[in-house]
C-alpha cells in the first residue's frame, strides 16, 4: 500500500472516531414529555379506578398503579418500578390519583430516557469497535506488507552474507524481481557469482603453482643426484688433492641444494598441515553410519562392529572413509570387501576392492601429495585423497596403510582405542 493512501485511510478513521466520540459526549436533545398524554393516562386511570381489570392501557406509556398503601393494582408490563422509592431512583414520573376528590393512590410513569442512552451508547461502542478493527486490520496488513517487502528480504540477505562469509559460494540468492529490493538482491547474487569465479581461479592458480613447485622439486633432485654421484666417483678416482677438494666442494653444494629443494617442497604442504583435526571419544557403533554415508553406491556389506570406545574426530574420520570409497569407485569400479576387527590397541577397518591393484613399487608413493598410481589413466583426480586421509589419521594418533590384497588394493584404517593415547 502506498504511503498517501495509507495516510488517507488513517486520517479518515481518526476523524470518524472523533465524530463518534463528540456525538456521544455532547448533551443530547431529550424529547419533552407529552403532558397532554400524561394527563389522559391519569384521567383514564381515575375513571376506571373501580374496575382497573377492564382498564385499557395507553399505547404511549408504560406505567404502574398503586393504592394508598403502596399495593400494585395494575401494571402495563413487568419490570417497572413497583414502589415510590424505586420510582424516585429511576427518575420515573409520579402522579397522585384522586377519586371523588380524595387521594386514592399513585400513578408511576416509567422513564425511558435510560433506554435511549443505552441504545446510543451501544451504537457508539459498536461504531468505535468497527473503526478500531479497521485500523488494526490496516496495521496488520501493512506490517505483513513491510515484513514481505523489507524484513524478509533483509533476513535472506543476512543469511546469504553469513554463507558468503563461511565460504559457501554455491547456493544462489533467492530473489523476487518484483520486490522493492529485487535489483539490490540481484546485485548481491552477481557478487556471489563473481566471487565464486575468482575463488575458483585462485584455487586453480594455487594448485598449478604448488604442482609446479612439487614437480620442479622432483625434477631438480634427479640432476642434482647425478651431479653428486659423478662428483663422488671423480673424488674417488682422482689422485690430485686439489681436484679432490673441488669434487668435495661440489658434493657439499649438491647436498645444500637438495636441502633447499626439500624445504621448498615442504612449504607447498603448509596449508594442509593447518587442517583442523580435533579427536575425542567416539562410540564404535557410530562407525556404521559413517561407513553407510561413505558407501553411497552400497557396494560393501558392513559386518558386525566390536563394542568399544574410540579416539577420533568424527568429521575427519568420515572424510577418510569418503576418500577411500571414492577411490575404489573411481579406479576399481568393483564390489568392496569390508572387514572390521581389533589389533593391539586399534580398531581396524579394512576396505578391499577387486580391481587388480597396482605394482608393489608404487604403494609407498600413493600417500604422497599429487602422486597417483599408474592405473589412474585419464581418470580425473588431484592425487590428494590418500595424502589427506593419512594426514588426518596421524593427527588422530592412528594410521592408514595401503597394500596389495588378494584381488586388488587394500586400505586399512587404524583407529586407536580411547585411553590408550
Amino acid at each position: 500500500m502506498k504511503r498517501p493512501v495509507l495516510i488517507g485511510v488513517f486520517l479518515i478513521s481518526f476523524l470518524t472516531e472523533l465524530v463518534i466520540l463528540l456525538l456521544f459526549l455532547l448533551p443530547g436533545t431529550e424529547n419533552p414529555q407529552d403532558t397532554v398524554a400524561v394527563n389522559e393516562v391519569l384521567q383514564t386511570v381515575q375513571r376506571d379506578w373501580d374496575s382497573l381489570e377492564e382498564h385499557t392501557p395507553h399505547p404511549a406509556f408504560d406505567y404502574v398503579v398503586l393504592d394508598s398503601h403502596g399495593k400494585v393494582l395494575y401494571r402495563t408490563k413487568s419490570g417497572l418500578s413497583e414502589s415510590v422509592n424505586a420510582a424516585i431512583s429511576r427518575r420515573d414520573t409520579i402522579l397522585d390519583i384522586r377519586v371523588r376528590g380524595l387521594p386514592a393512590g399513585k400513578l408511576i410513569l416509567s422513564n425511558t430516557d435510560h433506554l435511549f442512552f443505552q441504545a446510543r451508547k451501544r451504537a457508539a461502542a459498536f461504531s468505535l469497535l468497527a473503526v478500531l478493527l479497521l485500523q488494526w486490520g490496516i496495521c496488520a496488513g501493512y506490517f505483513f506488507y513491510i515484513h514481505c517487502t523489507l524484513i524478509k528480504p533483509f533476513r535472506k540477505l543476512k543469511r546469504f552474507a553469513e554463507r558468503i562469509a563461511g565460504g559457501n559460494l554455491d547456493i544462489p540468492l533467492e530473489m523476487d524481481r518484483h520486490n522493492l529490493f529485487g535489483a539490490f538482491t540481484e546485485s548481491f547474487d552477481l557478487m556471489r557469482s563473481e566471487l565464486k569465479k575468482a575463488k575458483m581461479a585462485e584455487a586453480r592458480a594455487n594448485i598449478a603453482k604448488k604442482e609446479l613447485v612439487a614437480k620442479l622439486s622432483h625434477d631438480i633432485k634427479t640432476p642434482v643426484a647425478s651431479i653428486k654421484a659423478a662428483s663422488e666417483v671423480g673424488a674417488a678416482l682422482t689422485g690430485e688433492e686439489r681436484s679432490r677438494e673441488n669434487y668435495e666442494q661440489i658434493i657439499r653444494k649438491a647436498d645444500q641444494i637438495n636441502i633447499l629443494i626439500t624445504n621448498l617442497f615442504s612449504a607447498t604442504l603448509e596449508e594442509l598441515h593447518e587442517l583442523p583435526v580435533s579427536p575425542s571419544d567416539l562410540k564404535s557403533e557410530e562407525l556404521r553410519a559413517l561407513l553407510e554415508n561413505a558407501d553411497y553406491l552400497h557396494r560393501a556389506a558392513i559386518p558386525g562392529i566390536p563394542d568399544c570406545l574410540l579416539y577420533a574426530d568424527r568429521l575427519r574420520l568420515q572424510q577418510v572413509f569418503d576418500n577411500l570409497f571414492a577411490n575404489s569407485y573411481k579406479y576399481a569400479d568393483t564390489g568392496i570387501k569390508l572387514t572390521i576387527g581389533t589389533r593391539n590397541r586399534y580398531l581396524t577397518v579394512c576396505i578391499e576392492d577387486y580391481g587388480g591393484g597396482i605394482d608393489e613399487a608404487e604403494l609407498p608413493l600413493l600417500k604422497e601429495r599429487f602422486r597417483r598410481g599408474s592405473n589412474a589413466g585419464n581418470i580425473e583426480g588431484a592425487g590428494l585423497g590418500l595424502y589427506i586421509s593419512d594426514y588426518c589419521m596421524r593427527k588422530m594418533q592412528g594410521k592408514l596403510t595401503i597394500e596389495r590384497g588378494e584381488d586388488g588394493l587394500k586400505a586399512t584404517v587404524w583407529i586407536p582405542f580411547s585411553g590408550t593415547i
